[in-house]
């Protein structure tokens, strides 16, 4: 059998939402065909071998998140291009055969770790270090999908140096406000998830504290203009590099769109994974099919533009008065948790949860076995 690390944890905002969704994959991985080695990465971003204990123990009770259990004598050593024995404990290798990175946020699906598993020369599930340092960052997000004729809900960039200079920060909330056309305004670190720091400014003072609170999580920060929208989302899986395959595995699918409904001021951390009335879920979305096939269609020509792989959610706004429709965001490694949108919206299309996460496995080693064919030296 093939054996899987599960990594998750890590040094993000979004550390314990990880600790879910791992829980929820950890689930649903056969293991029939796979050994499954859980791999914990702590807020300061050690990594830890955890014993199988930590595994039954989620098993017996479902409601479970994951733990980390940090002892030195587990920590985990890794080895370039140490292929399926990159990864060592107390000199011992793990023989990984592929890894589900189920990290969120910083550090997880930023590109940093996916570099990491290329210098292993390790097989991992979702997008490559590229794709996913892309998408991680907003603003480079929508310049590509603007490039590609997609259309985009319109913001401004602030960056630190111009919130450190009260001249140059005078002048662009004047231009803000101008090119927005006012309040109100939603404000997002360019490079953060979950919604960690966003926030939504109805003036200039509201502003510039949503300003001040996005700052703490980047250097960059989007400022977009409000519109009175409805939040639909769309799972897609597959590989938009090699698309079309001969393979359903590599084939790109987008699955039944599904429509946030949010009981909050806007869908934020609370909405999404502490209020259990935050939203509801309505899968499929409350659109006609043709608009249905138009969320669809446009989803998967905003994966493929990012040369996105394994899966993403691609997140969208509807204006509620004109029905335009508007890309707002792609995750790469989104939400697997027992209420997360991405799972529901597969389920809802025909593909379990067992099944989806045997997809992403196979199609992440098949990725491997395809780049293993290219050349990289004379």
């Amino acid at each position: 059998m093939m054996n899987v690390a599960v990594i998750y944890g890590g040094r993000s905002g979004e550390h314990e939402i990880s600790l879910i969704s791992a829980a929820s994959i950890v689930r649903g991985i056969n293991t029939a065909k796979y050994n499954i080695t859980l791999i914990g990465i702590t807020k300061d971003g050690k990594w830890y071998l955890q014993d199988k204990s930590e595994y039954d123990r989620i098993m017996a009770d479902k409601t479970l998140p994951l733990q980390i259990t940090e002892k030195e004598t587990m920590a985990v050593s890794v080895i370039p291009a140490g292929k399926k024995d990159a990864f060592v404990v107390n000199g011992k290798s793990l023989e990984i055969d592929i890894v589900f990175p189920a990290l969120h946020g910083t550090y997880g699906e930023d590109g940093t770790i996916q570099g990491l598993f290329e210098m292993c020369d390790v097989p991992y599930v979702g997008c490559t270090h590229l794709a996913s340092a892309i998408t991680m960052d907003k603003e480079k997000t929508k310049m590509i999908w603007q490039a590609a004729g997609l259309p985009v809900v319109p913001y401004v960039c602030m960056k630190r140096f111009v919130m450190l200079d009260s001249v140059l920060y005078d002048a662009f909330i004047e231009s803000t406000e101008k090119e927005l056309e006012g309040y109100p305004m939603f404000v997002k670190p360019c490079c953060a998830g979950s919604s960690n720091g966003a926030s939504k400014a109805n003036n200039r003072r509201e502003l510039s504290y949503a300003l001040m609170q996005a700052f703490q999580w980047d250097d960059k920060v989007l400022i977009e203009k409000s519109i009175n929208a409805r939040e639909v989302e769309c799972s897609v899986t597959g590989n938009s590099v090699t698309y079309p395959a001969d393979s359903d595995i590599e084939d790109v699918v987008a699955y039944i769109p599904g429509e946030i409904a949010p009981s909050h001021t806007f869908y934020d951390f609370d909405a999404k994974y502490n209020d259990p009335e935050g939203a509801k879920l309505l899968i499929p979305a409350e659109l006609s099919e043709k608009d249905l096939e138009k969320i669809r269609k446009t989803a998967c020509a905003a994966y493929k533009v990012l040369d996105a792989t394994g899966l993403s959610r691609v997140d969208f706004f509807i204006d509620r008065d004109t029905n335009a429709v508007y890309l707002n965001e792609i995750n790469t490694l989104p939400g697997f948790t027992p209420i997360s949108m991405f799972p529901k919206m597969c389920d809802a299309a025909g593909l379990g949860f067992e099944e989806l996460v045997d997809l992403l496995i196979e199609e992440g080693i098949a990725r491997f076995n395809a780049k293993e064919q290219l050349s990289t030296s004379r």
